[in-house]
């Protein structure tokens, strides 16, 4: 398989590990990993900012398919397979169809902000 092949198919494994984190038959630990999976692939803000050129794109090119590696180690192939059939259509060019799936990550990064922002001024 080579590399255009792989990240094809990390793109597909995005959505679907989204799906199993809510389908029952995913095991604990493993919708554990999903929900990091999902909140580092749906949040604003990266490990390492992508202005800083080449080391902003690494946390991207590295991090992400790690997780999702270590998400689809814990998921059953049953389960995984599953979930990515449902999800086809669920992204369209790569971007959810259903954006508002972001807001709770949005909202969890202003708090953390606004707590960082307290604990400075006092």
């Amino acid at each position: 398989m080579n590399m255009k092949e792989r990240a094809k198919k990390i793109k597909k494994d995005i959505p679907a590990i989204f799906l199993a984190l809510k389908d029952k038959d995913t095991p604990v630990i493993a919708k554990f990993f999903a929900g990091i999976t999902i909140a580092y692939t749906l949040s604003p803000i990266d490990l390492i900012p992508d202005f800083i050129p080449v080391l902003g794109y690494l946390d991207d090119v590295i991090l992400l398919p790690v997780l999702i590696a270590l998400t689809r180690r814990f998921i059953q192939e049953d389960v995984m397979e599953r979930n990515r059939s449902l999800s086809e259509g669920l992204w369209e060019d790569g971007k959810p169809k259903k954006w508002y799936y972001a807001i709770p990550i949005v909202l969890f990064w202003f708090l953390i902000i606004w707590l960082i922002i307290k604990l400075l001024l006092f």
